[in-house]
């Protein structure tokens, strides 16, 4: 008995809830969530459904921390390219760009995130995603000395632009993916640009007058510009004291 149990536990260690995680990943970035069952993550692990139940009790769980797993990973480095903001380096600007920017790429680098994003921090608010992505902001909100009664309402802020957009560039683009190997994102955006154009001047004057904008535009740069936005608000209303 005792050396089944040994046995029991080496495998057991082997096989780690780590290992798992990242090949939950790979598959949904491969498969999508549909794919990714327990009997493809056995086939892909070479091991039995057992191990992996030892470390992850059903698909919600496995989805949670996959999703979890990616979020911090993109928390944890800055991100390529980001744009270089006016004033003093590492501000708190800086940081809330980077948080930004990591989740900006990490969405569109794995179609399934968004989704899964939204269904954690809507669902499971007390689990580790939503406390995560909100600590990160939260703290450069303290920091940039907006009052502490305002800190829930700038950081939801912050935090439901940064998701709402980045999500909404991941789904154009799949959006794009899913007309064909033949239309690329130009083409794309031509069309919505001469859509937009040929709408009724009376009843859209305004989106008329803007259509030529969505030409060519740089998704990344939209994004921080809109950032901006919601950043410059934040410290208008409280602006830092000395």
């Amino acid at each position: 008995m005792a050396t089944r149990t040994g046995r029991s536990q080496r495998r057991t260690g082997a096989l780690s809830r780590e290992r798992i995680v990242e090949a939950a990943v790979a598959l949904l970035d491969e498969v999508g969530e549909s794919g990714l069952t327990f009997r493809a993550l056995t086939e892909r692990l070479a091991t039995g459904p057992g191990a992996i139940y030892w470390h992850v009790a059903n698909k919600d769980e496995l989805l949670g921390a996959a999703t979890d797993a990616v979020v911090a990973a993109a928390l944890a480095v800055e991100p390529a390219g980001t744009v270089e903001p006016a004033g003093a380096p590492d501000s708190p600007q800086d940081g809330i760009r980077a948080v930004a920017l990591g989740l900006f790429d990490a969405i569109g680098g794995h179609p399934w995130l968004a989704t899964q994003l939204a269904t954690q921090i809507s669902h499971s608010p007390w689990g580790p995603v939503a406390p995560r992505i909100f600590e990160h902001i939260g703290r450069q909100i303290r920091a940039l000395g907006v009052p502490e009664g305002s800190w829930f309402t700038a950081t939801s802020a912050l935090m439901h632009y940064v998701l709402g957009a980045a999500g909404q560039n991941a789904a154009n683009t799949v959006s794009t993916g899913m007309l064909g190997p033949d239309v690329d994102r130009a083409q794309f955006l031509d069309a919505v640009s001469t859509a937009w154009e040929e709408l009724d001047p009376d009843d859209y004057p305004f989106t008329r007058a803007v259509a030529n904008q969505v030409r060519g535009h740089d998704d990344r740069e939209q994004f921080l510009a809109g950032l901006d936005l919601v950043l410059a608000g934040v410290t208008a209303l409280h602006p830092m004291n000395g």
